[in-house]
């Protein structure tokens, strides 16, 4: 097997650390476990770590000097005890030691990115046009794009997320993306190659259901609808990102809702999700509308769709929320409303009548900001 190929296949793992593993993998594995609890927790003492790792003192202390050593873990002073005795030293994250970079490719017209900080907050913002840019053009504006945000870093990065349109295998190839022209593009290898940082790249309803686990408000297990330049889905069960044999799992953009035929979509079939519910075919379909009456049609139709597509994936699964992301005023509103009541109607109300649809908190940072989960994962083992 080739070294893409067992990339390709290899296990999936839960995003947060919970408890000790064989011996084999502990070294690795304890050292997430301990930042995980400091990213989490924060303001920790070694004892604090012992008690809530389960590991013993000596093994906290040696890898506590470590994650010191390479910049990941600082002392922040003595805790203020009233008892007799030498008091506990904290210990925190590097939170201002280092930056990432989380660049999103999902939007019409434009590329975004940032450098964040460990808890994902914006430092510093950049965009670049695409102009209807496709293929290497298109590949060359992001690339160009990452190398600005990595010249803007202002402090060492741990590293580069990138969430991109399209089906994305664990190599970080992406292996379609119709609305970018691209076909077993390497954008991982691509980037690295360019900017010498570690890379991953996902999907990026992928890396926004990431940034709703890691940053926003997510629940039990969920779906994320991302609706942009095209429409997918992220999907976190048990913890765990979901990605499916071909990488695909999620991808609602490209199955047909209903038999009543629709408009040609990208992909060559018609009356995909996509084409009643990505953010051009809805602005399209609002600026053709004659009045608010028939706007609100639009955006009804829209969510009945959405519903339609989510009904036996809820079904399915048995999903504890589906969260909405993209513009909120197209999405929140009729539309959602719409989406309601439509897969309500098409199932148990026993079983699935307290799920709860919303829209995300995170706003157009969302993919930027999984990307940056992305990273804490991928680099330090933290959510």
């Amino acid at each position: 097997m080739s070294a893409p190929e067992a990339q390709r296949s290899a296990p999936l793992r839960a995003l947060r650390p919970s408890a000790k593993v064989l011996p084999e993998h502990a070294r690795s594995h304890n050292r997430s476990l301990v930042l995980q609890n400091l990213y989490r927790g924060g303001l920790l003492s070694r004892a604090d770590l012992a008690r809530e790792t389960g590991l013993t003192r000596v093994t906290i202390s040696d890898l506590v000097a470590e994650l010191i050593g390479d910049g990941l873990v600082v002392e922040t002073g003595q805790r203020e005890e009233g008892r007799p005795g030498k008091p506990a030293i904290l210990l925190d994250i590097n939170r201002a030691g280092h930056r990432i970079i989380g660049v999103d490719l999902s939007d019409t017209g434009v590329f975004r990115g940032a450098v964040l900080d460990l808890d994902g907050g914006i430092v510093t913002r950049m965009e670049a046009e695409t102009d209807g840019a496709e293929g290497d053009e298109v590949a060359a504006i992001a690339v160009q794009l990452v190398r600005d945000l990595v010249a803007a870093a202002d402090a060492p990065l741990l590293g580069i997320g990138i969430g991109s349109p399209g089906i994305v295998d664990l190599a970080g190839t992406v292996l379609s993306a119709p609305n970018l022209g691209w076909s077993d593009v390497a954008l991982q290898q691509l980037v690295a190659d360019a900017t010498g940082q570690p890379v991953v790249v996902a999907n990026d309803a992928n890396a926004a259901a990431l940034a709703e686990h890691s940053f926003g408000s997510a629940v039990g297990d969920f779906m994320l609808i991302r609706v942009g330049r095209g429409v997918g889905a992220g999907l976190i069960l048990g913890g765990t990102p979901v990605y499916g044999s071909r990488f695909a799992a999620g991808e609602l953009g490209h199955v047909v809702v209903g038999t009543d035929g629709g408009d040609l979509c990208v992909c060559g079939k018609h009356g995909c999700l996509e084409t009643w519910l990505s953010v051009p075919h809805l602005t399209a379909g609002l600026a053709a509308a004659p009045d608010a009456a028939s706007r609100d049609a639009v955006l009804r139709r829209a969510g009945e769709r959405l519903g339609i597509a989510l009904a036996p994936v809820v079904g399915a699964l048995n999903l504890d929320e589906v969260v909405i992301s993209g513009p909120v005023e197209l999405l929140d509103g009729s539309l959602t409303e719409a989406a309601i009541e439509t897969f309500r109607a098409r199932t148990m109300a026993e079983f699935h009548g307290d799920l709860t649809v919303r829209m995300s908190s995170l706003g157009q940072d969302i993919v930027m900001r999984g990307a940056a989960a992305m990273v804490l994962s991928g680099r330090l083992g933290v959510s």
